[in-house]
């Protein structure tokens, strides 16, 4: 039998290990629940006092701040602070070291009798070897892989000798279709094919040049792997091979390839994963620095519409689900503000290329600012190099602005009926039917982004002598 006191003493101890065991796991907590909040206190301060550094947008606004005499206060601050300022263009010698492998592939200069830009280009290592297995558009995509296996069978043909080395025929793009998305560049391309010596790539959009290059897969990511330079002729290699067949014949090849990446006139963000991306900073080099350095006398074709509408469809076509008139509404007003914001601290361009805003914006406001590109362009290339387009009026008249294209291309004629084929064609990639059965913008929205687009509209007008291109009604119907 056990005491009263034995038991007593063994009930002690039990209870005096029961709470040094408890207090023990309080103090633990206690510290654990200390350095959470001490991590929440940093992080806070950190968001408090970088927000305008960092960009780190609250898309939640009061009530107040969607107020109609709130929204028209902020667009007049967007306009006000609206400054289009030259750019520095880089030299060559720093787009090399940014570059350094691009330039190592392509030449100086092109073959003189190739209407193309192409070169032939020296071969290294076991030319027995799949010259596509490696490509990364090929693994990444399984139609180019497809065609990446018809070609490695006739790969052969493309392998010439001269002063004893192997030699295969590489070519770049005579013309790119540089954008903008949802104003037609896909009803372009697929009327383009039709034209018996043009030759585009599959896919449509390669992305090469503003993302693939940089190892991004879609707007918005993360980079990963890089497509070099090869990677991306290879996906020329099908009309690269009539060329030359045209060449060992003896004959002139009046062929020309292009592609129709919509991202190429206006998307550099992946420029911010090479060289950080500071507040009121701009990208050191441009898209198209790199076009014109290795290809000085491409040809680009760019087609517009209403900035205004520009937006609502890629609205429609890209968001995922709970779309409306209201919920684009609500996007747009959170996207100016943060807009304005980026203004309040920086300029222009540094807003308009700045990845961590255009990510944060639900909506792709910057798409539509139009001119701002379009002089970026102008500072390396001639205006006789970029033909620009309006959406409207190739719906209305599509047989005209072909042949505006087919002389800009320098192509040749075309009999009645190829051309009719051409122009009769039905328009691609419609809104679809569901998209349309959500009806058209809130009538306050289409008045707040005419508002917000109109010092862009009224100076890409006077770029391109062209009062249409303000899309305002009253010169649309002068």
């Amino acid at each position: 039998m056990i005491s009263e006191f034995e038991f007593s003493a063994v009930h002690l101890k039990k209870v005096d290990h029961e709470t040094q065991r408890r207090s023990a796991s309080c103090i633990w907590c206690s510290k654990v629940c200390s350095f959470i909040l001490l991590l929440v206190f940093i992080t806070a301060s950190y968001i408090l006092s970088c927000k305008r550094k960092t960009l780190l947008f609250d898309p939640y606004l009061m009530e107040e701040d969607l107020s109609e005499d709130a929204l028209r206060d902020v667009v007049q601050s967007i306009s006000a602070k609206v400054k289009f300022r030259a750019r520095r263009v880089p030299d060559v010698s720093e787009l090399i070291i940014l570059e350094e492998h691009m330039f190592s592939v392509a030449p100086k200069r092109f073959l003189p009798d190739v209407k193309n830009p192409c070169w032939f280009q020296e071969l290294r290592g076991d030319v027995s070897v799949d010259p596509y297995g490696s490509n990364l558009f090929g693994r990444s995509f399984r139609p180019i892989q497809h065609i990446f296996e018809q070609l490695s069978v006739s790969f052969r043909q493309l392998v010439t000798r001269h002063d004893g080395k192997l030699q295969r025929l590489r070519c770049l793009p005579y013309f790119y279709i540089i954008g903008q998305p949802k104003c037609g560049t896909t009803d372009l391309y697929e009327r383009l094919r039709l034209h018996p010596d043009v030759r585009l790539t599959q896919p449509k959009e390669p992305h090469w040049w503003s993302r693939k290059r940089l190892g991004v897969f879609q707007y918005g990511g993360r980079p990963h792997t890089r497509f070099p330079l090869d990677h991306y002729l290879d996906l020329f290699d099908p009309v690269t091979l009539q060329i030359q067949q045209s060449l060992l014949g003896n004959s002139s090849s009046n062929i020309i390839t292009g592609e129709a990446s919509a991202s190429t006139m206006w998307d550099n963000n992946a420029w911010l994963y090479l060289h950080g991306n500071s507040r009121g900073a701009e990208p050191p080099a441009l898209v198209q620095d790199f076009i014109h350095a290795l290809q000085p006398d491409a040809r680009f074709i760019a087609i517009l519409r209403d900035p205004v509408e520009r937006l609502y469809s890629d609205y429609l076509y890209f968001s995922t689900s709970d779309k409306s008139a209201l919920d684009f509404h609500q996007k747009v007003c959170e996207s100016l503000w943060m807009f304005e914001d980026c203004l309040r601290d920086a300029g222009l361009r540094a807003c308009v290329y700045n990845n961590t805003l255009n990510n944060a914006m639900s909506v792709r406001l910057q798409v539509g600012l139009y001119v701002l590109f379009l002089l970026d362009w102008l500072s390396v290339f001639s205006r006789d190099q970029l033909l620009v387009l309006r959406l409207e009026d190739h719906a209305l008249n599509p047989e005209l602005s072909m042949s505006r294209i087919f002389h800009f291309l320098r192509l040749g004629a075309l009999s009645d009926q190829k051309q009719r084929q051409i122009s009769k064609r039905p328009a691609s990639n419609t809104r679809r039917a569901s998209d349309r059965d959500l009806g058209p913008m809130r009538a306050d929205t289409r008045e707040l982004l005419s508002l917000f687009y109109s010092p862009f509209n009224q100076r890409l007008a006077q770029v391109l002598q062209d009062e249409s291109f303000t899309w305002d009604a009253r010169s649309e119907h002068a």
